[in-house]
């Protein structure tokens, strides 16, 4: 027990050099040379043929027996080819290179009302998993009888193709998840989107999706289910089903969903967050939900990119789910995003986005779906860190967009405040960016992640305190949202003030700050910043109508203490570090 502690200690010190060494050599533009050097050093693919195909890769354990051909984990020069081949999309004429796009059909993005769990009654995920609208159960019967179709679907197949990979960066926490497909950008999809092995990774298989997307769930009414689509997972049997969606989503996001129960069952927390690391090792996190910015502050010249959307904190530190990045794709140009932008080239895919007469993708074009996508390799990122794990985060930043614009530009949290705004996961919706939304709509999303939550919201604000103590991590609100006014009165928050706001975090000056505290909130306010107009700070002083910032604030605390009122039944209560 003695060695592997002096092991783990070892590994997060060599992990804190390694993160500052690359932040420190990365900030600069990776030409596209780099990123297929990148890619030729994924080359672990076997085809198996014969008979005995399926027995040879482990799969006729899962009851797939007739294919006689077997791709698995193809190279990205192979994958093209055999997307070509198979004519399963079009080859698009990006600007920075060739891309293979696919069309998913009728389904655009996940499809929640058909997820399913299984309900295995009295075992530990009955017991643990947070059962309910997010988490619907069905029973073992039924997910017979979806296993059965996805199984004699894939039995009905000549080839399949079958892709071993991780989930995780982390030695201690990662995953190996065997994904078995009938299409080959299915596995281009996984390869981009999960953390490729360096060798075979084929036994001890720790969960298997079966993708039978093209078989539908046609006993649905008879089984009690919302349609003929299903996404169902079994975590006793280590198996799950995708029937009747061919978006790629599914795949990504299903496993996410399992991270987010086999992390806590070891006191591990995982996160719906991007994250980055300075040049010294310092890690920080960025929680946030939808046009908050997340993406766009932890992009930082100055600093590494480990992720930017699911990752674990362990006791090793903090780690990325992932192995590449799913971005959406609407409205995209080099100037507002060039990082996304020049990510779209060989060996990434985009997904459900229009391609002109002349091959070009058009990202303005979203009559197909406001959803398009490109999923790419994270070595696609100019600056990101190759070991994808950094040392334990020294900040914890959530960012929200309040429309309201009462909330501060930046406040310092106490551990119980940090909680409280976790498990609320606030952000706002303004007027005009749906149909019916006249006035700023609050968005609470529990841990910034709800659709994917598979245990108590409190657990995992259990989970965060522990980490935030154990390792001295300092909490912060970030507000990039409106200042002087709610929306149609006050301005949207600058970036210049945000990232300055942003960067006294990172850099710690913001510790040297005077402090004052807001009334309703009981937000800790830094009464002056560098690069930051001191009015900006206290959100009252800001606006020209106190009274109007009042009414308006309290409005505000009174739908933060409505919404929290659904997570008083859990381990923990956190209410007492929410508003006055």
């Amino acid at each position: 027990q003695k060695s592997k502690m002096i092991h783990s200690v070892a590994r997060t010190v060599r992990f804190a050099r390694q993160a500052g060494s690359t932040a420190a050599r990365a900030f600069s533009a990776a030409p596209n040379a780099e990123f297929a050097d990148a890619a030729s050093q994924y080359n672990i693919s076997r085809t198996i043929e014969g008979a005995d195909a399926t027995s040879q890769v482990g799969i006729d354990s899962l009851g797939i027996k007739n294919a006689t051909t077997i791709y698995k984990n193809l190279t990205y020069d192979e994958l093209f080819e055999h997307e070509k081949a198979n004519n399963e999309g079009v080859v698009a004429a990006a600007e920075y290179g060739e891309t293979f796009t696919v069309d998913t059909g009728k389904f655009t993005g996940r499809s929640p009302k058909d997820k399913w769990i299984v309900r295995n009654v009295g075992s530990d995920s009955d017991k643990n998993l947070w059962w309910g609208d997010v988490n619907q159960a069905i029973t073992p019967e039924i997910y017979e009888d979806l296993y059965e179709t996805a199984i004699n679907h894939m039995n009905s197949k000549e080839k399949l193709y079958v892709a071993d990979v991780y989930c995780g960066a982390s030695e201690a926490s990662k995953r190996k998840v065997r994904f078995v497909h009938e299409l080959a950008w299915q596995q281009h999809f996984v390869t981009n989107m999960f953390i490729r092995p360096e060798e075979e990774c084929d036994r001890d298989i720790d969960f298997t999706v079966i993708n039978a997307c093209a078989a539908t769930n046609e006993k649905w009414k008879e089984h009690g289910l919302n349609s003929e689509v299903a996404v169902a997972f079994n975590i006793e049997a280590k198996t799950a089903v995708i029937l009747g969606t061919w978006y790629g989503g599914e795949n990504k996001k299903g496993i996410f969903s399992l991270m987010n129960y086999w992390l806590p069952m070891v006191d591990d927390l995982p996160m719906h967050c991007s994250a980055n690391v300075g040049k010294n090792g310092d890690s920080a996190l960025f929680f946030g939900l939808s046009g908050t910015g997340k993406t766009t502050l932890s992009a930082d010249p100055n600093r590494a990119l480990i992720g930017d959307d699911e990752h674990g904190w362990d006791k090793n530190g903090v780690f990325n789910f992932e192995g590449g990045c799913y971005a959406k794709t609407i409205d995209l140009s080099e100037k507002t995003e060039p990082e996304i932008y020049r990510a779209i080239t060989t060996n990434a895919m985009l997904e459900n986005v229009a391609i002109k007469d002349d091959s070009v993708p058009d990202y303005f074009d979203t009559s197909k779906t406001q959803n398009g996508r490109v999923s790419y390799p994270i070595f696609h990122i100019p600056g990101y860190l190759k070991e994808q794990q950094a040392a334990h985060p020294k900040n914890c930043i959530f960012l929200t967009c309040d429309a309201y614009g009462v909330l501060p530009p930046v406040s310092k949290l106490t551990s119980g405040q940090a909680l409280y705004q976790f498990v609320s996961g606030y952000t706002s919706k303004v007027a005009g960016t749906e149909r019916g939304i006249t006035e700023p709509t609050p968005n609470f999303s529990p841990c910034f992640g709800a659709a994917f939550l598979t245990v108590h919201p409190t657990r995992y604000a259990e989970l965060l305190q522990q980490k935030l103590e154990t390792h001295g991590t300092e909490a912060y609100l970030v507000n990039t949202g409106w200042s002087g006014g709610g929306y149609g009165v006050g301005e949207r928050m600058s970036i210049k003030d945000t990232r300055a706001c942003i960067n006294a975090i990172l850099d710690g000056s913001i510790n040297d700050a005077e402090f004052e505290t807001d009334e309703i909130f009981g937000f800790a306010m830094p009464k002056s910043l560098p690069g930051v107009e001191g009015d900006v700070l206290n959100p009252r002083n800001a606006w020209a109508d106190k009274d109007a910032y009042d009414a308006t604030a309290k409005k505000l605390s009174g739908m933060f203490k409505d919404n929290f009122k659904k997570y008083t039944d859990g381990p923990n209560d956190y209410t007492n570090f929410g508003p006055l």
